[in-house]
């Protein structure tokens, strides 16, 4: 015989999830957290311009205008550090070309041809 009591609780354990006390659930959940920052890490490292996977060439210039500065030069597969010794350059040579800073801080190089003119 059931009594009134009895009812709202069988009522109530069908309701209720059971997959809360599952642990196996929680360990998912972080296999899942960690495929998705391990998926960021390796977007970021195909991102980087001195990614050996990529055929570009690239400079890429360290500390600018300090002491410090370093300048990395990739053709190709080959990849070359240059440092600076923070002292005045002198030689012999001839203009290349003008360089031109816009308001934007953005530089623009124009070559001059051998014989002085721009092309």
């Amino acid at each position: 015989m059931l009594d009134a009591s009895s009812a709202p609780r069988r009522a109530l354990s069908i309701l209720e999830d059971e997959d809360n006390d599952d642990p196996i659930l929680s360990v998912v959940n972080i296999i899942d957290v960690f495929l998705v920052i391990i998926a960021v890490l390796l977007i970021a490292v195909l991102e980087n311009p001195i990614n050996p996977l990529v055929q570009q060439d690239v400079v890429v210039i360290k500390n600018p205008g300090k002491e410090n500065m370093e300048m990395l030069v990739k053709e190709g597969k080959e990849l070359k550090q240059y440092k600076s010794s923070g002292q005045i350059g002198e030689g012999q040579g001839v203009k290349a070309g003008v360089a031109y800073r816009l308001k934007d801080g953005s530089m623009i190089y124009v070559p001059e041809g051998s014989d002085g003119k721009r092309p």
